[in-house]
């Protein structure tokens, strides 16, 4: 057996244009706005959203608000396990660029950002809820989340992403309506307030396993905090373009999905508990089904299953066994 596998990164671009390929994940927030009558006004509107909060936190030499385009690129990675020449789409990132329009420069952003992942479907919608199913307590199957902690971490450190990208990513998601965050002195000047929760949440525990460090920053003028998750020094190895390209990004996508938290009408205060039932907010232009994203994962989860969690079981457990930590 092999002691890692190989992978092939592809790259597409993301703009009002883009149509999903039959391997990417329907629920994927980018993908999901590229579907329906509305497709087009949906991606189109997102994109000028991500422009001008752009412009919004990028705003010194930059009088007009308009110096900033950011363009996207969604990468996609296929995984061979076998050398069989027959892979698996395992995991779905974006990576920004910004485009200074005053200089002309086109600049490399961050890799990550958006996170997306049929074993994580997997995980979550099927083997989480086969597990609780007629138990009286909530409780974590064993080894939850080794297999995809490993994978991700073997691609990350593989040849073919440091051939791809100069530096680990970023990637960035809403806070847990379960949790309370309280906020703290600690301020950057792009990231914004530091918040901490009052606890861990299982999505926290299931990046940890992906060697991910997570910490929580409101943004300037932003209602409510972003978990950044990440290798190494989140405040000193990134650039504030790549932040602001990030946080431009994954807000907008998170005022589409989440507006009851992120699209608010009242700011996160010194205590914050996010609440998906908040009546308070504002609703973008831009539509989705979100019932239906949840019905999705449960197939998304299902497609991993018959089509890799079982026909390579016995080679994913043996390897996973073998593969250390990095």
């Amino acid at each position: 057996m092999k002691d890692d596998f190989s992978f092939t990164i592809k790259r597409v671009c993301f703009d009002e244009d883009y149509r999903p390929s039959d391997n990417t994940r329907i629920t994927t927030n980018f993908a999901n706005l590229a579907r329906g009558e509305y497709r087009k006004a949906n991606l189109r509107n997102a994109l000028a959203m991500i422009d001008n909060r752009f412009n919004a936190l990028a705003n010194w030499d930059n009088p007009a608000g308009n110096r900033y385009r950011v363009e996207l690129e969604i990468i996609s990675v296929d995984i061979d396990i076998d050398d069989s020449g027959q892979s698996f789409p395992t995991i779905e990132m974006l990576q920004t660029y910004i485009v200074d329009q005053q200089t002309n420069e086109r600049i490399k952003g961050n890799v990550g950002n958006n996170f997306s992942s049929y074993v994580r479907d997997y995980d979550f919608s099927v083997l989480l809820l086969n597990h609780n199913k007629h138990q009286t307590g909530f409780s974590i199957p064993q080894n939850f989340g080794e297999l995809h902690g490993k994978l991700f971490q073997c691609f990350v450190s593989s040849d073919e992403y440091q051939q791809a990208f100069a530096k680990l990513p970023v990637i960035c998601l809403s806070v847990s309506d379960s949790k309370t965050y309280h906020r703290t002195e600690n301020q950057h000047p792009v990231l914004g307030v530091e918040y901490q929760p009052n606890e861990s949440s299982l999505t926290e525990l299931y990046f940890q396993k992906m060697g991910l460090k997570v910490r929580y920053f409101m943004p300037p003028n932003s209602v409510a905090p972003l978990a950044f998750y990440f290798f190494g020094d989140l405040l000193n190895d990134y650039s504030n373009l790549e932040l602001i390209s990030t946080i431009a990004t994954m807000e907008t996508f998170q005022k589409i999905y989440r507006p009851e938290i992120y699209n608010a009408n009242t700011v996160a205060g010194q205590c914050y508990k996010p609440d998906l039932k908040h009546s308070d907010h504002s609703v973008t232009q831009i539509v989705y089904d979100r019932e239906e994203r949840s019905q999705l994962a449960i197939e998304q989860g299902r497609f991993a299953e018959q089509h890799f969690i079982k026909p390579y079981q016995a080679v994913l457990e043996q390897w996973s066994a073998n593969y250390a930590n990095s």
